[in-house]
């Protein structure tokens, strides 16, 4: 089993609820000529430091064909704030522009290999992952932050060139598991360069 999604790989199929009352799969994103999928959540602290500076990421490009689409996979289990009810709340107040799916079950955290909260994958026109890993280097404080590696990988991409940092590591904390010790992962997982 891979432990993350490889670069090139397709994107894994998906049904799941979303805060708007809808349920959304991968082919509702068909007209979106870039695809950013999200591990995020409602309550990790370096999802709600940087979750302005996606906001303006997602503002910045969606003009050029870009979708955002957050998958909030947390345990309500081990973290009551990551509840489906929570999330309806905030993005009522939060008003984020992409759309907020809640994935009970884990099961596509699992498919795509999500190590932490916010890890960011990117895919091309056919659903490829040409980027994965973080948006910022300070993603806790990110007015600190003095790379946006997310936003360099749009760029690049979208001017026909190719990704200079594909691959990065997510900062962030762990996913959190049903099973608060549940490690499917091993160690080395979270080892990318």
């Amino acid at each position: 089993m891979a432990f993350t999604l490889k670069l090139g790989e397709k994107a894994p199929d998906f049904k799941l609820p979303a805060t708007d009352g809808k349920t959304y799969g991968l082919s509702d994103f068909a007209d979106a000529n870039v695809l950013v999928l999200f591990f995020t959540c409602n309550h990790c602290p370096f999802v709600v430091g940087s979750n302005e500076v996606t906001r303006a990421t997602a503002e910045k490009f969606a003009n050029q064909g870009v979708k955002f689409v957050g998958i909030n996979s947390n345990s309500e289990k081990t973290k009551p704030d990551d509840s489906f009810e929570v999330m309806v709340k905030q993005m009522e107040e939060q008003k984020f522009p992409w759309v907020y799916l809640h994935d009970q079950s884990q099961d596509v955290a699992k498919a795509y290999g999500a190590l932490r909260t916010p890890h960011f994958y990117l895919f091309n026109q056919k659903r490829e992952l040409i980027y994965t890993g973080r948006a910022l280097d300070n993603p806790r404080e990110a007015e600190k932050a003095t790379i946006n590696d997310l936003e360099n990988a749009l760029s690049e991409h979208l001017s026909g060139k190719e990704i200079t940092r594909p691959l990065t590591n997510p900062i962030g904390c762990n996913v959190k598991w049903h099973n608060k010790d549940e490690h499917w992962m091993p160690a080395e997982a979270c080892d990318l360069v």
